[in-house]
């Protein structure tokens, strides 16, 4: 099968990673990829995987090379392409390709959609209002006592979520979106939901239209620094799984979000393959959906891949195909970790072209993989080139092990200004979980 990735982050190297394991690739391309993800060869073939300079906006210009490579299968790792149709074209063309199509991104496109969403069909989710005039917004939010989310309805690129402790904050983000447009049109219309108090995490669930075959949970780490402390970013890394639900409590979260969710897409006429990914607050009152995602987490994909035992290439063309309910998901009892280490400076502005040594010794360790996200070649240096610049990630047989490698091979590895975070994992491992683990398989 020759498959054609779309996309240039550590998710799409991730993903790239799985699919070269899969004896039915005999070509792999990523558009516009990276150089780790040009390092990768092909399981059946030894082929290493070919890098392709198009965008991943670039709609025309992927088509033109899908058709001219006669692609079998595209699979789609950004948010931006799903929202701007890219699935529509591909089926208008008759090619395949793995993703919602632009009705189905709208769960992540529109927060207003999404929101109206699951109040109608009953998924729980917070409290909420959606408006395009501040007054009206400042008024909702001062009914929640300025203790909210102001999020953008459209994608704003990890940066259309401010959250308000208090009514001067509350307003200040209103303005900021609603009156000075500093998230342009994505920032149009916003929603504003009450601020849910609990353990927030991450759930993953693979679709084909008619089935959801639900993930083991995983918890993504936004703030900067340790402690949850400073700016929001991508991500800072990411563990699976969590032991903040057992089994039994995890089957029953999936029921509660996916099964109305399938209801309410079989009765709008939405046609969802891909992945559904809802970041979930655990409250006191049950998990509760703060808003829902249409592809891969990053980093949360450096931490499923790892521990899928399926055959991904399977997975994804089951999932076009409308055939998962033939498929049982099956995922290694050993938890992963991926620690992101990022440019000085980052999410603010940070220094590109920072020269990276250690990988070589990284790649010696066992069950460890390094994820390229931001790295460049220059004379023949790799040297940084993003914001985040690696996902480094580690597996072994329980979340404590699998910290502790992870941070082994960090440490190994070097560029000026480097920063990464010393605490993923640690709200799993604390005191604050009176000896509770997570169950195998979670």
């Amino acid at each position: 099968m020759r498959i054609l990735v779309i996309g240039s982050g550590g998710r799409e190297h991730a993903l790239v990673w799985k699919l070269a394991q899969s004896p039915h690739a005999t070509e792999l391309w990523c558009a516009p990829g990276n150089t780790g993800i040009a390092q990768e060869r092909l399981a059946k073939t030894g082929q290493a995987v070919q890098c392709v300079a198009l965008g991943a906006e670039d709609l025309p210009g992927l088509l033109a090379f899908a058709q001219a490579n006669r692609a079998d299968l595209t699979v789609v790792g950004p948010d931006n392409p799903l929202a701007l149709g890219i699935v529509d074209l591909w089926q208008q063309s008759g090619l395949r390709i793995w993703g919602p199509n632009r009705s189905a991104a709208r769960f992540e496109a529109s927060k207003a959609f999404a929101q109206r969403f699951m109040e109608q069909y009953g998924i729980p989710t917070a409290r909420a209002g959606t408006f395009e005039d501040a007054t009206a917004a400042s008024r909702f939010a001062a009914s929640l006592g300025g203790r909210c989310a102001v999020k953008a309805d459209g994608l704003a690129l990890g940066k259309g979520v401010l959250i308000c402790r208090d009514m001067a904050q509350a307003d200040s983000a209103i303005q900021e979106m609603l009156v000075k447009r500093t998230l342009g049109g994505a920032g149009a219309k916003i929603v504003i939901q009450e601020l849910l108090e609990g353990m927030e995490i991450s759930l993953h669930a693979l679709c084909d239209g008619q089935t959801a075959r639900l993930f083991p949970t995983a918890q993504d780490h936004k703030r900067a620094l340790d402690g949850d402390l400073g700016l929001n970013t991508g991500g800072m890394g990411a563990y699976s799984p969590t032991p903040f639900l057992n089994e039994a409590e995890l089957a029953a979260a999936g029921r509660s979000i996916l099964e109305p969710w399938l209801r309410g897409c079989a009765q709008e006429g939405i046609d969802f393959h891909g992945i559904l990914y809802p970041g979930v607050m655990l409250t006191r009152t049950g998990p509760k959906v703060l808003e829902f995602n249409a592809r891969f987490g990053d980093p949360e994909t450096q931490v499923y891949l790892p521990r899928l035992e399926n055959d991904l290439v399977e997975m994804l063309d089951a999932s076009v195909c409308g055939k998962l309910s033939g498929i049982e998901l099956k995922w290694s009892r050993m938890a992963s970790v991926c620690v992101v280490m990022a440019s000085g400076g980052y999410p603010g502005s940070y220094a590109k072209g920072k020269p990276i040594q250690g990988l070589e010794n990284a790649a010696r360790l066992p069950n460890t993989k390094v994820f390229h996200a931001g790295t460049a070649l220059a004379d023949g240096r790799l040297v940084t080139s993003g914001g985040r610049v690696l996902g480094v990630t580690a597996w072994a047989k329980d979340l404590r092990s699998a910290q502790a490698a992870a941070y082994a091979a960090v440490e190994r590895i070097h560029f000026e200004g480097a920063h990464f975070r010393r605490d993923i994992g640690a709200k799993a491992l604390g005191p604050a979980q009176n000896g509770r683990r997570p169950l195998p398989g979670q």
